[in-house]
């Protein structure tokens, strides 16, 4: 069999990658994988649930999200460990986009979340069939937290009415449902927000007690123990509490999303939103397992990965979904060997439905608002929120103006603080490190011809020559900020016609920066002086050469050493100004005056 694998031709491989690792399945790693799904199935069940109840759909829906979808971006995917399926911040987007266009839990909703989700997968699709999986670098972590913990605290709020038995419109805002709530406070049912109360503490205490056993079932049984306590002392009329009522058992039904022109318009903008968030989780979370595992993550393999898993998922009843960082951790913890055990989960997962699934009907309602609410509070990273607050001043903007932005239009908060960060990036970038430079002066003899910054040294500069370590990029973006340090120099102290650049730490140029280098030259000869480049990489002098620019700043002023550039820019000096200079800081000041006369 592994003979046969190894003699496809490379298309094949890139249609069916899963071909790839098909010959590490052996009987061990499928033991590994079968408990490590099994693990990931228990797990997945009480959390399917509660993020299809977030995101405004029948419970049974968040089951079908983690069955046919999980399987496609196993076998297409490029990590071993990431686990696919309904995850909560891609549940609050769907409920956001779609609850103001149809009811929640209709077929009309359903059927708009099928586009939705169709729309989704075709873009991460074309994402990855391009190869834009490096777009996802440009979403920074800040924003992502920032983001994360602005949809917790929507999803907390998006229960409150159910947590408290309160009647309150759905859909609203996030300052309009803490409006209502203080307008509807004195009507809080006390049977309601007993079981609410009752399954919170019971999550939390089993969450930090007993961690090995899944603290959503503990919180769900203690939940629904105690409102059928209530129920049968005092009657489920005058209780009021509601139940999820029993799953569908069976197979994911075969849907079709709406392809009217219609509902592709009102959906294709928050389709691309779910598609950039989902990858953008998905590729994080397999690159962060994939650093314990120490493997190597394709991010367009894993765009197209999620891309086919959306796109089937709509055709199987299931949402949008993406890589769950807790059922990939899981997975990875509990010994699963390859992408099988993703598979296998899914498969076990049905099997569990078959079994538990009229049991959902003794689940209530506010129990599953106060497992949302610890899956909120979970979600919020108060450890990285307090070193950003405490430490980085900009960071901070960043992470500010995405949570809030968030609470705002959860749909846009994301890009607001992608685009904020990306200005930041651009403002950092477009203004290079630029320092002096000068010889120290218990090292003026040393052959190495090392330089120090002239803000840290008390030695003297050279009174006609400049030495300018730049280090960032000579962009569009940056030429301004560069022109204006090369003219500072000149305009603080006219004899400084001549201006060396250390080059070596210069990233990149462009265009731009190679015409702003040769007017620096064409300006300095005209004054007297010249423009020397030392240490210049591979990439600038191809772009000089191929821009025509090195003719301009010519060959002879550019050098590969230090010593080089100092020894032949001495002899360019005025000789009259080097005659009564006390400075004399490099070697050859004391040798010799630049016309050659001796010392």
């Amino acid at each position: 069999m592994n003979d046969l694998l190894k003699a496809c031709p490379l298309w094949l491989y890139r249609v069916f990658p899963f071909l790839r690792w098909a010959p590490e399945i052996t009987t061990q790693t499928l033991k590994a994988d079968s408990l490590a799904a099994l693990t990931g199935a228990l797990i997945v069940l009480p959390q399917a649930v509660a993020f299809a109840t977030i995101a405004g759909l029948p419970p049974e829906y968040g089951l079908y999200a983690a069955m046919v979808p999980a399987i496609v971006a196993a076998l297409w995917g490029s990590s071993k460990h990431l686990v696919s399926g309904p995850t909560t911040a891609i549940s609050i987007v769907v409920f956001s986009a779609i609850s103001p266009l149809a009811e929640p839990g209709s077929a009309q909703y359903i059927s708009l979340v099928l586009t939705l989700t169709f729309l989704a997968g075709v873009i991460q699709l074309v994402m990855g069939l391009a190869r834009l999986g490096m777009l996802v670098n440009f979403i920074s972590h800040t924003v992502i937290i920032g983001f994360t913990a602005g949809a917790a605290i929507l999803i907390a709020a998006s229960q409150i009415k159910n947590f408290f038995g309160l009647d309150m419109p759905r859909g609203a805002h996030f300052h309009e449902i803490l409006l209502q709530f203080g307008i509807h406070f004195a009507d809080v049912n006390p049977w309601v927000m007993t079981v609410g109360v009752a399954t919170l503490a019971a999550g939390m205490l089993a969450r930090r007690y007993l961690p090995k056993l899944p603290y959503m079932i503990v919180a769900m049984i203690v939940g629904g123990l105690v409102a059928a306590f209530l129920n049968a002392r005092f009657g489920a009329e005058a209780t009021g509490i509601r139940t999820v009522g029993a799953l569908v058992a069976g197979l994911p039904p075969l849907s079709l999303p709406d392809f009217s022109l219609t509902a592709i318009k009102e959906t294709f903008f928050p389709a691309f939103i779910i598609a950039v968030l989902a990858l953008t989780e998905a590729v994080a979370i397999a690159r962060s397992v994939a650093i314990k595992s120490d493997q190597r993550i394709d991010s367009n393999q894993e765009f197209i990965g999620q891309g086919l898993s959306n796109i089937a998922g709509s055709f199987f009843s299931g949402y949008a979904s993406s890589g769950s960082f807790n059922r990939s951790g899981v997975n990875y913890a509990a010994g699963a060997k390859t992408p099988i055990a993703a598979a296998l989960s899914a498969v076990f997962l049905l099997l569990i439905v078959l079994l538990v699934a009229p049991l959902a009907a003794y689940l209530p309602v506010p129990a599953m608002a106060a497992i949302l609410f610890i899956v909120a509070w979970g979600l919020i990273d108060f450890h990285h929120i307090g070193e950003i607050v405490r430490r980085h001043k900009r960071e901070r903007i960043i992470l500010a103006l995405t949570f809030f932005g968030t609470l705002i239009d959860l749909e846009k908060g994301i890009f607001l603080g992608i685009l904020v960060s990306l200005m930041f990036y651009l403002y950092r970038t477009s203004q290079p490190s630029i320092r002096e430079l000068v010889p120290p002066a218990a090292e003026r003899d040393n052959p190495r011809r090392k330089f120090v910054p002239a803000a840290t040294s008390d030695a003297p500069a050279c009174p006609q020559m400049t030495i300018l370590r730049i280090e960032g990029s000579i962009f569009f973006g940056a030429v301004e900020h560069v022109q204006q340090h090369f003219r500072n120099v000149d305009e603080s102290d006219p004899q400084k016609k001549h201006l060396l650049i250390a080059a070596r730490a210069i990233g990149f140029i462009d265009l731009a920066g190679a015409e702003l280098l040769a007017k620096e030259a064409i300006r300095r000869r005209k004054m007297g002086g010249g423009l020397y480049l030392v240490g210049v990489q591979p990439d600038l002098c191809e772009m000089l050469r191929r821009s025509g620019q090195i003719d301009i700043i010519g060959e002879d002023h550019i050098f590969r050493h230090k010593g080089d550039a100092i020894a032949a820019i001495y002899r360019r000096l005025d000789t009259e100004i080097c005659r009564t200079c006390t400075a004399r800081i490099f070697r050859e000041c004391h040798v010799a005056l630049p016309d050659g006369t001796p010392r």
